[in-house]
């Protein structure tokens, strides 16, 4: 669903009903983030708790934009993606064999640390405006597609592109998201690579 997301935002982007749209399929994203926690060891109840006022706040801000709500709405969806995501990497960690659902899971948990930065900046950006510049309107405050473009580019180690953060707040941020894309390789990608040699041996 995240991976459509990607592929249907730049559609919403620039309207009010697009936006309305986003806020829906990011709902739509939550709860099924809730329910792939509900099959993990993590407890459903935090995803809930963090998930609800996330959803509302979202609803609330696509309806009446609010400067306010910005940041509160940004750090309760990235509380809540990588709540997910550390939720899924115990799922992981605590099987050792490999099978179709890990498979699942490693893609997921991805996305959803991807997400979960991504929001991360947005409340970054909300605190200190101008903390992100582009090759198109450097001046302007970044889109959502721009904030999750530099997200995935920086946790798949692939580079900053034309989007780079120029304040210590951001670049923090991202120092950060570089460190978990190398620890995510490192720990769950090589891990499940050796399972799979081992259970082929």
């Amino acid at each position: 669903m995240q991976l459509l997301g990607v592929l249907v935002y730049p559609a919403m982007e620039g309207s009010r009903g697009g936006r309305v749209a986003f806020e829906i399929l990011g709902i739509v994203v939550l709860a099924l983030a809730v329910f792939s926690v509900r099959s993990t060891p993590g407890l459903t109840w935090v995803s809930i708790c963090l998930g609800i006022p996330a959803v509302v706040l979202s609803l609330v801000d696509a309806m009446n934009p609010t400067a306010a709500i910005v940041p509160i709405s940004a750090v309760l969806h990235a509380a809540f993606y990588f709540y997910a995501a550390y939720s899924l990497l115990r799922y992981m960690l605590s099987d050792h064999d490999v099978s179709a659902d890990e498979l699942y899971a490693t893609g997921a948990t991805f996305t959803l640390v991807a997400w979960g930065f991504a929001y991360l900046f947005v409340f970054v950006q909300a605190l200190k405006p101008g903390s992100f510049t582009a090759a198109v309107n450097p001046a302007g405050d970044r889109s959502w597609m721009e904030m999750l473009f530099l997200s995935f580019t920086t946790l798949s180690s692939t580079g900053l592109s034309d989007i780079v953060p120029i304040s210590s707040w951001g670049r923090s941020v991202v120092m950060i998201e570089q460190l978990a894309g190398l620890g995510y390789v490192a720990m769950v990608v090589s891990r499940l690579v050796g399972l799979t040699v081992t259970r082929r041996t």
